[in-house]
C-alpha cells in the first residue's frame, strides 16, 4: 500500500505576537486572540522563504526514510509564496537534497492545498509503478497587507512529505476531494498582497469544502469519527478549525494534537502537513489519523491513515514538530515589516 516514508517539518523561529500588530493598528488584542484563537506567529527571516523551508523540510523527511535521494522519481512543491514568478522552487529542492537530475519536478498552487494535491499526485505516480519514490512539500511565507485581518495570522512554515510502498511510517488507506469555483480568496499576478471576502470565506467557503470533503470521506470509508485516534483540518484559525471538527463529531481530544494554529498563525500550504507531522511524532503503531485540506478557490482533500510499527524506529532521526515550534525568538513590528518587505525604500 502507498504511504509516508518519511517526513519532516519546519517553521521559522521569529515570531511576532498579536498584541504587538495591534498596537500599532489600534485594535483590541484581546478581542482579537479570542476571536481567531491566534496568540503570535511566525515570521520568516530575510534568508528565508519558500525555497529555505521545502529544502529544510525535505533533508528532515530524508533522514527519517534513510533512502538514496536518487530513487526520489517526482517533486512537487505547493505554495502560493514560490520566490520565483518563473523559476521553480521544486528544482532548488531537487539540486539541494541530491535528487538530480533523473526526476520530474513541478511547482503547484491552489492556495492552501497545494501541498496536499502534491501527495496525490505522489500516490499516483507511486501506486501507477512510474516511480519508486515521490515527495511532495507544502510550504508559504504568506502575505497580508499592513493593517489587514490577515496580518494577524498569515505566516510560514511547511511540511515535506516523501511517498512509497517498502518501509512506511504509516498507509494512506483512502483519498477523497471535493471542490468548486469559490472566488474567496485572490491575488493578481504583480500584487503584492491578497485580497479576500471577509466573512464570505467562512460558510460557503471553507466549511463548505471542508465538511464536505469530510463527509464525502467517511461514506467512501464506511467510517464514523470514531473510529478515529487524531484528526486534523486546514487552518487559517483556531476559531474555524475547532468548528470544523465539532460540526463533524470529533471531540477536542482527536483534533488538539493537530492545532497549531494558535502559535505558529497559519501556514497556507503548510498548515495541514505541519498539523500532520505532529501527530505522527506521537501517534503509535494502529493509530488511525483524518486529514482534510482547504485551499482558496477553492477544494479540500481528505486522507485516511493507518500508523505502522517502522514510525518507531524512524521518527526520533529527525527534529520533532514541537521541538521545532518551540525554538522562538520575539520580533517587534519595526523588525517584522523589514523581514516582510513591508517598508519600500
Amino acid at each position: 500500500m502507498v504511504g509516508i516514508v518519511g517526513y519532516g517539518a519546519y517553521v521559522p523561529s521569529y515570531r511576532i505576537k498579536v498584541e504587538e500588530i495591534a498596537k500599532v493598528w489600534g485594535d483590541d488584542p484581546v478581542a482579537l486572540s479570542r476571536g481567531l484563537i491566534v496568540n503570535e506567529k511566525s515570521v520568516p527571516s530575510a534568508d528565508e522563504d519558500t525555497a529555505t523551508i521545502a529544502v529544510t523540510a525535505a533533508r528532515y523527511a530524508l533522514a527519517r526514510a534513510q533512502i538514496d535521494p536518487q530513487k526520489i522519481g517526482a517533486i512537487y512543491v505547493g505554495s502560493e509564496s514560490h520566490p520565483y514568478a518563473v523559476k521553480p522552487s521544486a528544482t532548488i529542492v531537487a539540486e539541494a537534497i541530491n535528487a538530480t537530475p533523473v526526476l520530474t519536478a513541478a511547482d503547484l498552487e491552489f492556495a492552501c492545498k497545494a501541498g496536499t494535491a502534491g501527495i496525490q499526485m505522489t500516490m499516483g505516480l507511486v501506486d501507477s509503478n512510474m516511480i519508486e519514490y515521490g515527495l511532495a512539500i507544502g510550504a508559504d511565507t504568506s502575505q497580508g497587507a499592513p493593517g489587514d485581518a490577515l496580518e494577524y495570522t498569515a505566516s510560514a512554515g511547511g511540511a515535506a512529505y516523501i511517498i512509497g510502498k517498502d518501509n512506511t511510517l504509516a498507509d494512506i488507506e483512502e483519498t477523497y476531494s471535493f471542490t468548486t469555483d469559490t472566488p474567496d480568496f485572490y491575488r493578481r499576478e504583480g500584487q503584492d498582497y491578497p485580497s479576500h471576502g471577509g466573512r464570505f470565506t467562512g460558510e460557503p467557503a471553507y466549511f463548505k469544502h471542508v465538511l464536505s470533503a469530510a463527509k464525502g470521506l467517511f461514506e467512501k470509508t464506511d467510517s464514523k469519527p470514531e473510529d478515529y485516534d487524531y484528526a486534523c483540518f486546514h487552518q487559517p484559525n483556531g476559531k474555524f478549525y475547532l468548528r470544523a471538527g465539532k460540526k463533524l463529531g470529533f471531540t477536542n481530544e482527536q483534533i488538539q494534537q493537530g492545532l497549531l494554529t494558535p502559535n505558529i498563525g497559519n501556514t497556507y500550504s503548510g498548515a495541514v502537513p505541519l498539523a500532520l507531522s505532529n501527530i505522527l511524532d506521537v501517534a503509535e503503531p494502529g493509530d488511525k489519523i483524518f486529514v482534510v485540506s482547504y485551499g482558496s478557490g477553492g477544494g479540500s482533500d481528505g486522507f485516511t491513515l493507518t500508523v505502522n510499527e517502522e514510525i518507531k524506529e524512524r521518527r526520533d532521526l529527525a527534529p520533532k514538530t514541537q521541538d521545532i515550534i518551540d525554538r522562538k525568538q520575539y520580533v517587534d513590528y519595526a523588525v517584522y515589516a523589514k523581514f516582510k518587505g513591508k517598508i519600500k525604500m
